[in-house]
Formats: C-alpha cells, sequence, structure tokens
C-alpha cells in the first residue's frame, strides 16, 4: 500500500497509508463523532469542501450499499480513519468502503493517529488541509496554503441541482411542498414523502416568485455547505417568501439563512458540530433531544431582532439550535431531525411543519 500524507496549515503533519484512490486533495479539515454511518457522512452535500476525520476508530466494517446514500454522489473532499475495515460483513453490502472511494475518486488515508488529530483540532479550530500520496510534507503545506478558507466561500450552489424534480408521496397526498435544493438529503424527502407531502426540490438560484407560482402549501430550506453570508441573493429571496406568510421550514443552512434573512448575523464556530450526539434543549417544551449534527457556522443569539425568539439551544455551548417567528409560521432549527445517520429524537419537527401547513391551508 502506498504511503500518504496528512498536513495541516499550521504545518502539523502526519503519515500514514493510502486507501481508496490515490492522488491528493484539498480541504476544511472537520470531524464527526459518529460510530456508524460512514456511507451517510460521504454523500452528505454539506461536507462539500472538506475532509472528514472519524473519530471511531474502526471504520468500514459494514460495507457499502445501494441503499444508504444520502445525494447523487460522495461530497467529501477526502476521508481520515485510524484503521479501514478490510473485512466487510453485512448482507446489504456490495462493496468495500475502500472500493466505493477508489471509484468516486476520494483519496483517503488511514493509520494515523486520529486522536491527536481531533485534539488539534479542538485546541487551534478547523483548518485547511491536504491528503497527498505524490508530494512531500513541504510541497503539500505550500498547497494547503494556497487553497480557499471555508470563511466567505459559497459552496451551496455547487452541489445543487441544476434542475427541478418531484419526489412523490408515500403516503396519502395532502400537501405541496418546495425544498429549496441547498445540499438537500434524501431522507428529508423521504420523511416528507411519508407525512403525505409531495416535493418539488429546486434549485438554489430559484427566484421567491417562481417558488410561489408552483402553489406550495410550505416551503423547506435545506442543509448545505458553505458560509451563509456569502448568499446575500439568496437570503433576499428567502424575506420575500417569509413575507408571503407560507409556512417555512430550515435545518441547518436553511436555519441559518432564516435566522440572517429576520435581520440576524451568523459566525464561523471554531470547530463546528458534527456527529450523531448533540444534546439540544427544546426551550418549548423543556425536553433534552440527543441530535445529529453537521455544521460550522451558528446564528448570533444577540443579533436577533424582538420578533424571533430562539426555541432550541445546544447543551455543550449554548450555541442557538432553534428559532421561531413569533407572527408568521416560520421555524428552524440547526440540526437534522431527517436522522440519517443519527438518533430519531426530532422525527416531530417534521410533524409540526405538517401542523403549521394545515392549519394554513385552514385559514385559507
Amino acid at each position: 500500500m502506498a504511503k500518504a500524507i496528512l498536513v495541516l496549515e499550521d504545518g502539523r503533519a502526519f503519515e500514514g497509508t493510502s486507501f481508496g484512490a490515490e492522488g491528493e486533495t484539498f480541504g476544511e479539515m472537520v470531524f464527526n463523532t459518529s460510530m456508524t454511518g460512514y456511507q451517510e457522512i460521504l454523500t452528505d452535500p454539506s461536507y462539500a469542501g472538506q475532509i472528514v476525520c472519524m473519530t471511531y476508530p474502526l471504520i468500514g466494517n459494514y460495507g457499502v450499499n445501494d441503499e444508504d446514500v444520502e445525494s447523487r454522489r460522495p461530497w467529501a473532499e477526502g476521508f481520515v480513519v485510524k484503521e479501514s475495515s478490510r473485512i466487510v460483513s453485512n448482507y446489504r453490502a456490495t462493496k468495500s468502503l475502500g472500493d466505493y472511494l477508489k471509484e468516486n475518486n476520494i483519496v483517503g488515508i488511514e493509520g494515523i493517529d486520529t486522536r491527536a488529530l481531533v485534539r488539534h483540532i479542538r485546541d487551534k479550530g478547523a483548518m485547511r488541509s491536504g491528503i497527498s500520496t505524490v508530494s512531500t510534507s513541504e510541497e503539500l503545506l505550500e498547497k494547503v496554503r494556497q487553497a480557499p478558507e471555508m470563511a466567505n466561500l459559497e459552496l451551496a450552489s455547487s452541489v445543487s441541482v441544476d434542475d427541478s424534480y418531484d419526489y412523490a408521496s408515500t403516503a396519502d397526498e395532502r400537501f405541496h411542498v418546495v425544498a429549496y435544493d441547498f445540499g438537500v438529503k434524501t431522507n428529508s424527502l423521504r420523511e416528507f414523502a411519508k407525512f403525505g407531502c409531495r416535493i418539488t426540490v429546486v434549485p438554489t438560484n430559484t427566484s421567491a416568485d417562481d417558488v410561489l407560482a408552483l402553489e406550495p402549501d410550505g416551503i423547506f430550506l435545506s442543509n448545505g455547505p458553505g458560509d451563509p453570508a456569502s448568499m446575500a441573493t439568496v437570503i433576499e429571496e428567502i424575506k420575500k417568501l417569509a413575507a408571503s406568510q407560507k409556512p417555512m421550514f430550515g435545518i441547518c443552512l436553511g436555519h441559518q439563512l432564516i435566522g440572517s434573512a429576520f435581520g440576524g448575523s451568523t459566525y464561523k464556530l471554531k470547530f463546528g458540530h458534527r456527529g450523531g450526539n448533540q444534546p439540544i434543549k427544546d426551550l418549548t417544551t423543556g425536553k433534552i433531544e440527543i441530535t445529529a449534527h453537521n455544521h460550522g457556522f451558528a446564528v448570533d443569539a444577540d443579533n436577533l431582532p424582538s420578533d424571533v425568539e430562539v426555541t432550541h439551544i445546544n447543551l455543550n455551548d449554548h450555541t442557538v439550535a432553534g428559532l421561531r417567528h413569533k407572527t408568521l409560521p416560520v421555524f428552524s432549527v440547526q440540526y437534522h431531525p431527517e436522522s440519517a445517520p443519527g438518533p430519531h429524537d426530532s422525527e416531530y419537527l417534521f410533524e409540526r411543519f405538517v401542523e403549521l401547513m394545515n392549519a394554513s391551508a385552514v385559514r385559507r
């Protein structure tokens, strides 16, 4: 097996072994604390522009299958593990993780001390990085420092679909939802479908007028990659949609965009929240949820206007994890209630959105 190196922009370097594709790749170095779900993680469009390190030491033991993808292809720029399992043991598996990375030209590295890497990122913050099987550490460091930083980087348009498409309801159809694809995960569409929603998925650059012309019962703003502050045009369209008084629900990037549309601001977290074990308190009920996260930016609670209230907080660092408008039918959460991978504590949020659409239909 070929040797590989991982270099961070501050000069910290790790030597390991290549698995997956050979070559080199660049992206923001982040880590995910989930024990399982590596296929969903790789195919989550929110990881565009990032190299992902898994904190659990053995990854790949149940292989890869054709059912657990969350989008049309993997988006992570690179993959870092302590040990990649060569043995695949699951009745649904069609190939190994290493073969899957090779097929999709994703460079991976294993055999490094992932504990040391994660502690470094927690201490110093997420930063630019590179993995290579062809460059020296010195050569790779120079290239890493020339790579773009995540702050002010717009990536949602690079993962969004080019053309609209429909996703059919799997129950008796009750509502029509228009979903902005900033990096939407398939399981979000499945959740809506099982609640009787037909979904029209539209590209990032779709105008508010075009969305309203589709006569939706509700509007969904999906997760996605990049810095929300770089999406000024999209934020203006969200303002128009909110003014239409159509029910609106946002998650992750969609949550950050809603906060911005109502006059708030966002900021970059030191190393972000990524994993399936984040404790969130619902301030409206007092209940604690264990939730799945994947984000590097957050809404600043101090800059929110008086007509927007914080509904959820992250108990680890007290960052804003949910919002709602006091008079408009608009709410959002920072985490991933579609929960793939992750727990199912937050499925009620889809029901809450359906209830909003039902109430809106009754008023009409």
